[in-house]
């Protein structure tokens, strides 16, 4: 067992204006043991990736970290060009001096078999892909290493294998927003909080029941503060009033109302006065030490601020219906959908699992094309011998809402380009709403002038969540709108959908997120 000393950090980022940096953390110290399995936990653009980045000796930076240990980063890297290589081939230039019978050893603990280490890369699926890589990640002992995002773009059947794989290792560093994953494998959690970076012993569930018992406790203590603070204040200002008026006294005297007083008063005014002043004085020494009590008390608080969403109301109560429906590509042979049905009705949410390539994404363009063709029940009747939409041949039932306005989130970014500015015009958006919603998702002020290309993932997310939510709709269908999304926010879209029950139909495989909100569920 290692231990990873991180001394007074400091590292930024140029900003925005000429020799401006950004810090992303400042004089930060902690300490982490290289046997643990630590989950990483913060907010989208919180540096998590970026303090990997440091371990691994990629960014210059002030303070020291210091470790004995050997990094290894996943996922590795691979360039259009490798794609059509192997993993046989690929794995060396990913970890040098690999063992490969040491990878075929961490197979069967994946359920993949060894055939798909000299395969094209390209041609494995998404959880293939990942498999294989975190085999050859784990096939040297003693390395510590750094796992970024290892389920996005996952099924549940690959989620719940490289979540199994995970928990019988240790020695990782495990940067995650599924609640799932975070609390089946790691001991001890590493958090970038507001203001602050904590390490604790133990998964997300009980960090986090810490964490809300702890900001209850502030919010308290805040309150009591500012009480203490608003009667010190009140008593300080009739003080001050009293011993200023006191003071007005000392000088000037009617003889004839005031025949007891003399030229001697003077003195006895101004001591009491004197000692007046000295009470204001006690008190505003008091209220500068509550003040000072009551600094930082909220600066690490998490408050999830309640989003709105703004769902149409549908004359019909059936949405979509799918009976005995199949569909396959025309380039293909087999169907990728057989003998499907379904239906959505109005106020259900309804989420589509199974195992990638099974057809959720392809349903999900059907259903988009139909509604784009302006086609309502009208023309939906039985497509029995087969209809043709796009690239697809389609049989059986797809019916849809006559006139039915649907809010898309694609699972897919790369279509967003330049300024917050230009994707709210090609959308149609109200910009201050728009900018008003992220800010509420936690996007810094400071990427609303960039482009979106420079947008870390999870901030993309945020912008297509951002726009779905002020698309008045009557159904709402996001295909894993979760990907890449901080657990923080992924509770205030929970909250979101609790509260206004809109019509949703939704691929997503956050265990945490589908048993929270999931009216039905279809199996493909």
């Amino acid at each position: 067992m290692a231990q990873i000393n991180v001394s007074n950090l400091t590292f930024g980022y140029e900003g925005s204006f000429e020799n401006v940096f950004e810090n992303v953390f400042e004089n930060v110290s902690f300490s982490v043991d290289t046997d643990w399995k630590l989950g990483f936990i913060g907010r989208n653009g919180k540096g998590k990736t970026t303090f990997l980045n440091l371990l691994l000796g990629k960014y210059d930076y002030q303070g020291s970290i210091t470790s004995s240990a050997v990094f290894d980063y996943f996922p590795y890297v691979v360039t259009e060009k490798e794609l059509e290589e192997s993993a046989s081939e690929l794995m060396e230039k990913w970890k040098p001096q690999v063992e490969q019978w040491r990878v075929m050893c961490e197979l069967p603990l994946l359920s993949i078999d060894a055939e798909l280490l000299y395969r094209p890369f390209g041609t494995l699926s998404f959880g293939e892909r990942t498999k294989v890589m975190l085999a050859v990640l784990f096939s040297r002992e003693n390395d510590f290493l750094l796992i970024d995002e290892p389920t996005n773009h996952l099924d549940m059947e690959a989620r719940d294998k490289v979540k199994q794989y995970l928990a019988g290792k240790k020695g990782f560093i495990l940067v995650s927003h599924d609640r799932d994953l975070l609390d089946y494998v790691c001991d001890h959690v590493l958090v970038l909080n507001r203001s602050s970076i904590e390490v604790q012993a133990g998964n997300f569930s009980s960090w986090w029941e810490n964490k809300e018992k702890k900001d209850s406790f502030a919010r308290a203590e805040n309150e009591k503060h500012l009480k203490e603070i608003g009667k010190l204040k009140a008593t300080a200002d009739r003080s001050s009033r009293w011993a200023e008026k006191n003071e007005n006294t000392k000088i000037g005297f009617d003889p004839i109302k005031e025949n007891d007083r003399s030229i001697s008063t003077r003195s006895f005014i101004g001591a009491k006065t004197k000692k007046m002043q000295s009470r204001v004085k006690n008190f505003e020494k008091r209220m500068d030490r509550e003040i000072e009590e009551k600094e930082g008390l909220l600066n690490d608080l998490e408050e999830e601020i309640d989003l709105k969403i703004m769902p149409l109301e549908h004359y019909k109560e059936r949405l979509v219906e799918c009976r005995d429906l199949s569909l396959k590509y025309l380039d293909g042979t087999e169907n990728v959908i057989s003998d499907l049905s379904f239906e959505v009705k109005q106020g259900e949410r309804v989420f589509l699992s199974g195992a990638n390539g099974c057809g959720k994404s392809s349903l999900i363009k059907a259903i988009l094309k139909k509604n784009e063709g302006g086609s309502g029940d009208g023309d939906s009747a039985q497509l029995s011998d087969s209809k043709t939409m796009g690239n697809m041949e389609l049989t059986g039932t797809l019916s849809l809402a006559p006139n039915l306005t649907i809010s898309y989130i694609n699972q897919d970014t790369s279509h967003l380009r330049g300024t917050l500015s230009d994707h709210a015009k090609r959308a149609g958006l109200d910009l201050s709403l728009l900018l008003a919603i992220l800010r509420q998702l936690d996007l810094n002020r400071e990427q609303f002038e960039k482009n979106m290309e420079e947008f870390s993932e999870g901030q993309k997310k945020k912008v297509l969540i951002a726009s779905s939510l002020l698309t008045p709709a009557h159904l709402y269908i996001w295909d894993e709108p979760l990907n890449y999304i901080d657990v923080f926010s992924r509770m205030q879209i929970e909250r979101l959908i609790e509260k206004y029950r809109p019509t949703m139909l939704i691929v997503e495989h956050d265990v945490r997120f589908r048993e929270k909100l999931a009216s039905k569920e279809v199996v493909l």
